[in-house]
């Protein structure tokens, strides 16, 4: 099993030519998740091939534009192609006025359900939960309020272990998912066969953590301790150190910092400031301090396994 990242934008502020803000794409146990809605976010999910039909949940960090000002545009598309299934919102207070009022003085109301869920914990909360997934957000620190999003897959079945099955001829195929659920399985001469010797452990559930913009805060490791994939953004470089401070921002060597003490597999920087020419500068100086660092890229899908 496997999680499938499509960066559509990794870039800072306002966008440009070649240089998009933020929006990635999510697929985790059959789920499509939208992560940020920089402008111009419709146009890279079409470059990018990413069917429209997938999105049923959108994740809002922020309120700063290059993180949603490409939300009503997306919403009012999925109007003019006839959706009907139910679209969920998740962003700060404030995100339903803002869309609503758009739609409102532009009369055009969604023909969907659309389901905001706003958000103002000052802690983590669960906010999206089903069979397979789970999605809490990570609070951060910038200038307004901000949440990263940590996304993990729930523990699955049990798999079968089939030699040792196969030594009972009292277990028959109708026993095998009371087996994947963890069952013991009892024996007509009342013996018990323990679950754990007819069967193997599950794959490990994977995770992904998204920390939108955020200055260096530490106190986001507890949550976000050894998740298979971090994605941390780095506006800055080390010389600029005073800047990101001053708008709550990371550097390289901050982000590769905070994925060294989480202990995570790895990690993946973006959001870079269009002052920088050459990307590669952010992974020099990222890279020394954890070495399993990757640049974001826009359109370049990473799995996480």
């Amino acid at each position: 099993m496997s999680l499938k990242l499509t960066i559509l934008g990794c870039h800072s502020a306002t966008p440009r030519v070649n240089a998009n803000p933020t929006s990635q794409f999510l697929e985790i146990k059959n789920h499509s998740f939208l992560i940020d809605c920089g402008e111009g976010t419709q146009v890279q999910l079409r470059k990018y091939g990413v069917k429209f039909s997938k999105i049923n949940h959108i994740f809002i960090s922020h309120l700063h534009g290059d993180h949603f000002f490409g939300l009503v545009g997306l919403i009012s598309t999925f109007r003019l192609l006839n959706r009907e299934k139910e679209l969920h919102v998740y962003g700060p207070t404030g995100i339903k006025e803002i869309i609503t009022l758009q739609l409102k003085l532009s009369n055009s109301w969604t023909h969907y359900p659309l389901l905001f869920h706003e958000l103002n914990s000052a802690t983590s909360e669960l906010i999206f939960e089903d069979a397979k997934v789970e999605v809490y957000t990570i609070p951060l620190d910038h200038r307004i309020y901000t949440n990263g999003f940590l996304f993990k897959e729930k523990i699955g079945e049990r798999k079968l272990n089939f030699k040792a099955i196969s030594q009972h001829k009292e277990i028959e195929i109708c026993d095998f998912q009371n087996l994947k659920n963890g069952r013991d399985f009892i024996l007509k001469n009342g013996e018990i066969l323990k679950n754990n010797i007819l069967t193997l452990d599950p794959i490990a559930p994977l995770s992904y953590a998204f920390c939108s913009d955020t200055s260096y805060f530490p106190d986001m490791i507890p949550q976000i301790k050894n998740v298979n994939c971090l994605y941390h953004e780095t506006t800055f470089l080390k010389d600029k150190e005073t800047l990101a401070f001053s708008t709550k921002h990371s550097t390289a060597e901050q982000a590769a910092k905070i994925a060294k003490e989480a202990k995570v597999e790895q990690l993946i920087i973006g959001h870079y400031s269009g002052r920088y020419k050459n990307k590669a500068v952010f992974l020099a100086e990222a890279s020394p301090i954890f070495k399993n660092t990757l640049l974001a890229e826009e359109g370049k899908i990473y799995i996480i396994e």
